[in-house]
């Protein structure tokens, strides 16, 4: 691993969240949840890499269930005795005013260390600009990118470490590629050289498979904040990333080489942003997980063994029903199917799918039959998502002993649900999951994926044999269209495939169990995932 480490290129790894373990507030979703496993991977297997992210001093949101069903969110303040002092402060202008940005070091990870750059510093007119993950949009925003991507880039240089491949994870940590382009003009070289060697060093990875949900600025906004670092003008900001400013579009051209986060996404992304001209390659690296952050070992060597899946797979049930207990008072049966459903509260997820037609699933409730745990999240600013949130509360009402609601997600209920659950449900509007690294940690722990051909599943499934997929891959335009085809499909193999294996062949739904380990532990660990970044991305050329 030494070898390894001195041989390969060094790689910053720049990322607004890092999702590290439950109690360290620096993420919101799979975004962060993506970059813990990849700095926990990059340790493992002797990878040269440095992260570069923000301390956020209080995180994204505590969400949780008022009276009425109504979603409050709250925003302690965490401290973190943890992390070290490097000493280090770099200063980043921010509308027109020298913001200071104290270095934190997370040295937990061994060789390969994370950065976390912090603004709650004595003197700061902007001290709270670290303060809450996604917290704001607008100048905020560009504020907090304007740390993560300059302040990243100064650290560096003030701790002396040298860099091969600048790696941006979203669109977020764009102006890193500004302030390499700064220093180089600064030096002496033209604007358009340093551009084009600029792009050399940096590779980039796309997640959002929705246009509107890539991030965009005003080009005025960004000149008034400061983002422009006295070398971007405003024609020159347009022609990278248009007007408005779109940060993906910017990120795109500012790379050598970009990744989509699975095959079908790859497709996606592509068709997405092909009149971008002069943009960068965009290939397709499927995301994975970090094994022993979320696989129980003894479900591995079960599968591998020839031992007694089911038993042991039990014990993780009953684990995770006096999870339930603890949490809501809820008893769940040990002997009930127990699907598991943990995402984002956005529309095209669709949380409440299942429930679409109740004539269908109604008595399977009522009966216990069927039971559900739900858990996530809204964006403290959606309104939509918190209406989701409130409508799978209604049904938690209507359901009492068989659909609960696990409030506040973190990775803590989110180990707990993949490995205890019988199935794991995703029912997204394909093609708008990206990757879906939840239904990847399910799998490894023998809880087998009923899911939309979406994300990774397509790469995976194996209907019948390794899980279950339902609406055959179908797109359309037209939601009520989609919705329905899914909506037939997703009752015609639950009630007439999962459940009556569940129930009446349990040799057949241990097979499958098994054959959901095997077919998906090294696929979808992290170590494969850090073989093509560095053979396809980092190594390679654009």
């Amino acid at each position: 691993m030494a070898k390894k480490s001195t041989t390969l290129p060094r790689v910053a790894y720049f990322c607004m969240e890092y999702a590290l373990q439950s109690d360290f507030k620096l993420y919101a979703g799979g975004l962060g949840i993506l970059a813990g496993d990849y700095m926990k991977g990059a340790k493992d297997h002797g990878y040269p890499m440095v992260g570069i992210g923000i301390k956020w001093k209080q995180g994204y949101t505590d969400q949780r269930i008022g009276k009425g069903d109504k979603v409050i969110d709250t925003y302690p303040i965490y401290k973190y005795p943890f992390l070290k002092d490097t000493g280090v402060i770099v200063t980043v202008k921010i509308r027109n005013r020298d913001v200071k940005c104290k270095v934190w070091l997370d040295d937990s990870h061994g060789t390969v260390p994370l950065y976390l750059l912090d603004t709650d510093v004595p003197g700061n007119e902007d001290g709270w600009i670290t303060g809450q993950l996604y917290g704001w949009f607008g100048e905020e925003r560009i504020a907090q990118e304007l740390v993560l991507g300059v302040g990243g880039v100064r650290a560096l240089r003030a701790l002396g470490i040298k860099v091969d491949v600048y790696h941006f994870n979203e669109g977020h940590a764009l102006f890193a590629g500004f302030e390499l382009v700064r220093e180089k003009v600064k030096k002496g070289m033209p604007y358009a050289k340093a551009v084009k060697a600029t792009r050399e060093q940096i590779v980039f990875t796309t997640h959002t498979p929705i246009v509107q949900g890539n991030e965009s600025h005003y080009i005025s906004r960004m000149m008034y904040m400061g983002a422009d670092l006295g070398v971007f003008n405003e024609k020159k900001l347009e022609a990278l990333g248009g007007s408005p400013f779109n940060m993906t579009v910017g990120a795109l051209r500012l790379s050598r080489k970009s990744n989509a986060v699975a095959q079908l996404h790859g497709v996606t992304a592509n068709k997405m942003w092909k009149k971008v001209k002069g943009r960068s390659e965009i290939i397709a690296i499927t995301n994975a997980i970090h094994r022993p952050t979320w696989v129980d070992p003894k479900m591995i060597e079960a599968a591998e063994k020839g031992g007694d899946l089911w038993n042991l797979h039990m014990d993780n049930k009953r684990k995770l029903l006096a999870f339930v207990k603890e949490r809501t008072g809820v008893q769940l049966k040990e002997d009930s199917l127990t699907i598991g459903f943990s995402r984002r509260a956005v529309p095209y997820k669709r949380s409440d799918f299942i429930f679409s037609d109740p004539a269908k699933v109604d008595s399977l409730f009522k009966t216990g039959k069927l039971q559900i745990i739900f858990s996530g999240k809204a964006h403290p600013l959606d309104d939509r998502g918190k209406e989701i949130v409130e409508n799978i509360l209604s049904l938690t009402r209507k359901y009492p002993s068989s659909v609960v609601f696990l409030e506040n997600y973190d990775m803590t209920i989110g180990s707990m649900l993949v490995r205890g659950s019988d199935i794991w449900l995703n029912n997204p509007r394909r093609p708008q999951e990206a990757s879906g690294t939840s239904g990847m940690k399910a799998a490894m722990n023998g809880v087998p994926n009923l899911s939309i051909l979406d994300g990774w599943w397509p790469e995976a499934c194996d209907h019948g044999v390794n899980g279950w997929q339902f609406g055959n891959g179908f797109e359309a335009k037209d939601e009520k269209k989609l919705d329905a085809n899914d909506q037939k499909a997703l009752y015609e193999v639950l009630l007439k495939q999962v459940i009556p294996t569940y129930y009446d062949n349990r040799q057949k739904w241990v097979s499958i169990m098994k054959a959901s380990i095997l077919t998906t532990k090294d696929q979808f660990a992290v170590k494969r995932m850090l073989e093509e970044y560095y053979l396809k991305l980092y190594i390679a050329k654009g």
